[in-house]
């Protein structure tokens, strides 16, 4: 295998010859909502493919992101709780208090839950 411009700087990519790829419109038209759920153009998506290089989806790095942001919700509930138990120093609560406190950690849960499954199924 002949590498004649091994030893000179790459050429910009428009210089360079493509390569094609027959497809019909049904792949073309998966290929290009997967180089979109990556945030990559068609071409770059089927290079990296092709150079099999690992390919991340955008929705990827939103889940993480909010899953950060649930995250730092349970955080402050958890520091509010503790606080709240702190100053009561077992004189108790009221049982609705304690029951809506209980009732934002599970919706909280079930959130970290519902955007946990949907990163798992990219």
């Amino acid at each position: 295998m002949s590498h004649e411009n091994d030893d000179q700087q790459p050429r910009p990519r428009r210089e360079v010859p493509p390569i094609k790829v027959w497809v019909t419109d049904v792949e073309k038209a998966k290929v290009a909502e997967l180089a979109d759920q990556a945030g990559l153009s068609l071409s770059a998506y089927l290079l990296a493919a092709g150079l099999k290089n690992p390919i991340r989806s955008k929705l990827d790095f939103q889940a993480v992101s909010d899953i950060a942001k649930v995250n730092g919700d349970l955080g402050r509930v958890a520091g509010l709780l503790k606080l709240w138990l702190a100053e009561k120093r077992g004189q108790g609560a009221r049982p609705i208090d304690v029951e809506a406190m209980m009732m934002d950690f599970r919706a909280l849960q079930t959130e970290m839950t519902f955007l946990m499954s949907r990163m798992h199924k990219q």
